[in-house]
């Protein structure tokens, strides 16, 4: 007989899914086109075995734990951020795994929207005996995986847009000096945003005008550097730039441009292209980037890349560093041109937090829906 449905949620269910959220947040920017999850086998009020999805995507969250806990996983309750898979991959399904060895309860988080599991994994769990609670901190779940999500539901990545600018909207004087916008406490926080993404994303001009290296430069957090990716229509880049040569082991770099580029300049490079109609097609360049399998991607510049990002109505959050400086309106503005002809116009995000970062501050926002 089927387990019967139950909605009881103790607290130690809270305790125990709070830990196997942080283990799934360690997987964040790594683990892509998977989502990050994590796992947690508890027996008798002690953690027997735990897990989250490793790089690259495998092992499952659940492979570990099992793997980490052996003969004691039988008789355990199996705390997951996200519906075990029920479809045969690389590896054997992640509910009919947890079914073998012997969990008597699963609690889940969120249910995955992937048509190839969406509720199978939960029904495969019950039709084996096992009691299913569904839902604990599903919100919390839900938010860290939305780029998953996004990628599934739509094709394409979740993007953020990050700006750094002063109190009246300005990246940099007028000559381009911009360092530094902001403090050091800020610059280390952004840092940590290009770690829990799959890639970071600029325009040909920023690369020219400030040949960044687009890596994460917190100490002991190199190896989480994204994916690079540069918009570039007609392959301006210079072969030379930072992000086009890099060091061993530097993340990859990816160049968007039109299939009738010539190439032939980066021959030798450790670059990748995507071939596009046109860069300038945000939408084409969305799913072409879903289709690589990116699932969440930071935006960084510049002006117009955001202004187009805003246009196009493909920023979901947005990041907003602020200095207590004013530069006025010789500076260089944080987005370009929207060529709106009224305020109705206007694409509107929704605050949805603050912080003070040593002198300066974060505002958080999401797309109003």
């Amino acid at each position: 007989m089927p387990a019967a449905r139950t909605n009881d949620v103790h607290l130690s269910d809270e305790k125990w899914m709070r830990v196997t959220l942080g283990l799934a947040r360690r997987g964040l920017g790594q683990v892509a086109p998977n989502p990050a999850v994590g796992c947690v086998l508890v027996k008798d009020g002690t953690i027997v075995g735990r897990g989250w999805t490793q790089p690259g995507g495998r092992p499952h969250a659940e492979t570990g734990a099992l793997s980490a806990a052996g003969a004691a996983a039988k008789g355990a309750t199996a705390y997951v951020s996200l519906e075990p898979c029920s479809h045969t991959g690389k590896t054997e399904p992640c509910a009919e795994a947890l079914a073998q060895a012997g969990v008597v309860r699963v609690v889940v988080a969120v249910k995955d929207p992937d048509p190839r599991v969406s509720g199978q994994g939960i029904a495969k769990l019950r039709s084996a005996g096992i009691e299913v609670l569904e839902s604990v901190f599903e919100k919390e779940a839900s938010e860290f995986n939305a780029g998953f999500f996004k990628r599934v539901l739509k094709g394409r990545p979740r993007f953020t847009l990050k700006t750094a600018s002063t109190l009246d909207g300005k990246i940099a004087l007028a000559n381009g000096d911009s360092k530094w916008i902001t403090g050091e406490r800020a610059r280390t926080f952004g840092h940590l945003m290009r770690a829990q993404h799959d890639a970071i994303l600029v325009g040909a001009n920023t690369v020219i005008a400030d040949n960044p290296s687009l890596t994460c430069r917190v100490p002991g957090l190199e190896h989480r550097s994204p994916v690079r990716i540069v918009l570039d229509s007609h392959l301006r880049t210079p072969a030379e730039a930072a992000v086009m040569v890099g060091q061993r082991g530097a993340p990859r770099t990816i160049v968007v441009t039109k299939t009738e580029s010539d190439k032939s300049k980066f021959v030798g490079w450790n670059v990748e292209f995507i071939d596009v109609e046109s860069p300038h097609d945000l939408s084409g360049v969305a799913k072409a980037l879903g289709d690589k399998g990116f699932t969440k991607v930071l935006v960084e510049g510049g002006a117009q890349v955001a202004a187009s990002f805003v246009s196009a109505g493909l920023v979901d959050d947005l990041c907003v560093f602020s200095s207590g400086k004013f530069i006025g309106n010789s500076g260089l503005d944080a987005i370009g041109n929207l060529n709106l002809a009224t305020l109705p116009d206007a694409p509107h995000f929704t605050p949805t937090g603050i912080r003070r970062l040593g002198p300066d501050m974060l505002a958080t926002y999401r797309k109003a829906e």
